[in-house]
């Protein structure tokens, strides 16, 4: 495995600098505030940022809550839970559990924009680990779709304040990944099984575009868009391939990464993007000018999501199969701490709200 090198010594002797000017102004002994860590297997993890110590567990009420986010004003959390087909609304700061909004089948990622949140949920969802596509197993379910003509994933908006469902997007079959077009007026999605990426009108949820993505690689997952709103991102997990699209959704770039590329994000000034390779065990960083590797840096097992911490100066991975935590030093661009013993970390988001492949400020 590739990770940083003596040729990239003067990115990391210079970092520290370019992290100086790029985060944002605090004073000495400001609260650096806390991440969210949802686990798959439990409840939240609530993470003081000054200490990278776990400060407490948030119960969701759900056996199992994978998407995670946090309202702008920081006054909810909201997950996604998988068993019971609903989210969970959670006041932040007290933990308590303040209402569930019965969603559909199987709601998986969450985004909020405003005080909407949206959330992916899939009707035909068989659960278990998806088919290797074209597998024999993945053309049987894909025929039995047609067969039963299976209804479609779907993106529920959320009114926070209503605290209820107000209309549904219709996306493609097992929609992932969701991000925002810079003004606000779109809704991109990562459709896996169907090997596209679909952008709708979020005030009418009509169809703008769907861009295939079959012919770089199989099962878009992630997606972000990039902090100057010019570029959009897609992991193509099955493909080993990032897709580089322009503001008019057109790609105009294909970019090999390493093995299972998942959640992807970029830095505040867009001039770095971090690719969680969930098989290659790292964050893998491109520069985004030319989309050349600078690096890799090692994490754990299966790490799905991660963030930045809101100065910039770390990021917290969540890695699945090895149930931790890595934090990871951007000055040095090493791990520093891995907290352990966690249930199956997914996702994490922080407040004050940062950069990551769940979140923006």
């Amino acid at each position: 495995m590739k990770y940083l090198s003596a040729k990239h010594a003067i990115l990391t002797a210079t970092l520290a600098s370019m992290l100086c000017a790029a985060a944002p102004l605090a004073q000495a002994g400001d609260d650096k505030g806390f991440a969210y860590v949802s686990n798959q297997d439990g409840n939240i993890t609530v993470i003081d940022l000054a200490t990278f110590e776990t400060v407490k567990e948030i119960s969701t009420g759900s056996k199992a809550s994978r998407g995670i986010g946090v309202t702008p004003d920081g006054k909810l959390l909201v997950t996604a839970n998988g068993e019971e087909g609903d989210i969970s609304l959670i006041d932040r700061e007290s933990g308590d559990l303040v209402q569930r909004i019965p969603i559909g089948k199987n709601p998986e990622f969450v985004r909020i924009l405003g005080h909407f949140a949206f959330v992916s949920f899939e009707p035909a969802a068989v659960g278990g680990p998806p088919p290797a596509p074209g597998s024999a197993e993945a053309k049987a379910l894909e025929q039995e779709r047609k067969d039963d003509n299976a209804e479609p994933a779907k993106i529920a908006v959320v009114d926070l304040k209503q605290g209820k469902v107000v209309r549904e997007i219709t996306g493609g079959m097992e929609t992932e990944g969701i991000e925002f077009s810079a003004d606000g007026k779109r809704i991109l999605v990562t459709n896996e099984a169907d090997e596209n990426v679909s952008v709708h009108e979020i005030a009418t949820g009509k169809l703008v575009k769907k861009i295939s993505t079959k012919p770089y690689g199989n099962r878009p997952r992630g997606i972000k868009r990039s902090p100057d709103g010019k570029t959009y991102i897609a992991s193509l997990e099955y493909g080993n391939k990032l897709v580089v699209m322009d503001q008019k959704f057109k790609v105009k770039k294909v970019v090999s990464t390493g093995e299972v590329p998942y959640g992807v994000a970029f830095d505040r000034k867009g001039e770095r993007l971090f690719v969680a390779l969930a098989k290659g065990g790292a964050l893998q960083i491109f520069d985004t000018k030319t989309y050349t590797e600078i690096g890799q840096i090692p994490t754990g097992k299966r790490c799905w999501h991660f963030s930045f911490t809101p100065d910039d100066r770390h990021i917290l991975a969540a890695c699945g199969r090895s149930n931790e935590v890595v934090i990871i030093d951007m000055a040095t661009m090493q791990p520093i701490k891995r907290i352990e013993n966690m249930k199956t970390p997914w996702g994490v988001v922080t407040y004050p709200k940062a950069f990551g492949s769940l979140d923006v400020p």
